[in-house]
């Protein structure tokens, strides 16, 4: 039923490849399919080569993004052939710019996976800062080394924030959560049986094409 809701709506239905053929993408080469599925500066879960990416625009102040992370995370365990790329897209609150923040710092020290998991643990919405911090310093994280990280790359880690915000708006995405499967877009929060649904048909439409 979820899957077939979202082959029936053509506003959840997205060829990636067409997103070139905009006017905005035209005169802007971050917002091209190549740069939203292989953006050199995105964290990216699960196999390298898989078949299937899944690109996931994701706040870590929303309850609906907390929902299906760990049933993503399971499809992931479970399928050898998925690559995932995250895009935090913070635009719920303030709080959630200084998670994405945390998070993308956390990366320098080979722990963004773990930051990542940790925000999306804390129950509620309208987390506060300190919060976030504290999560993720429980998480094994090394809370020096990450605030030094992020003072000392913290243009770079705007400017992955900046582009994801550019991308998810010529998506004309609305609000998050929200997953490119292969050529689907899926604006829900899908569990684990609908992830894997959505793999399947992305699968079935890479053979026809």
């Amino acid at each position: 039923m979820f899957l077939k809701s979202i082959l029936r709506s053509a506003a959840l239905s997205l060829a990636l490849a067409g997103l070139a053929a905009t006017s905005a993408s035209a005169d802007d080469p971050n917002l091209t399919h190549e740069m939203i599925v292989n953006d050199p500066a995105a964290p990216v879960m699960g196999n390298p080569k898989g078949d299937v990416t899944i690109v996931a625009f994701l706040d870590y102040n929303c309850p609906f993004c907390k929902k299906s992370a760990p049933e993503l995370e399971k499809l992931v365990k479970k399928d050898a052939g998925i690559r995932v790329v995250f895009k935090d897209w913070p635009i719920l609150t303030p709080a959630s710019v200084y998670g994405a923040k945390l998070a993308l710092a956390a990366r320098y020290q080979g722990k963004y996976h773990e930051a990542h998991g940790a925000l999306m643990a804390i129950p509620g919405r309208r987390i506060p800062e300190d919060r976030m911090l504290a999560a993720i310093k429980g998480a094994g994280v090394d809370v020096k080394r990450l605030e030094a990280d992020l003072k000392a790359n913290e243009a770079e880690i705007a400017e992955l924030l900046k582009r994801n915000d550019a991308q998810a708006r010529a998506l004309r995405l609305q609000g998050t959560p929200v997953y490119l499967v292969g050529p689907l877009l899926v604006a829900a929060a899908p569990d684990y049986d609908q992830f894997r649904d959505a793999v399947a048909e992305a699968r079935k439409r890479a053979q026809k094409s």
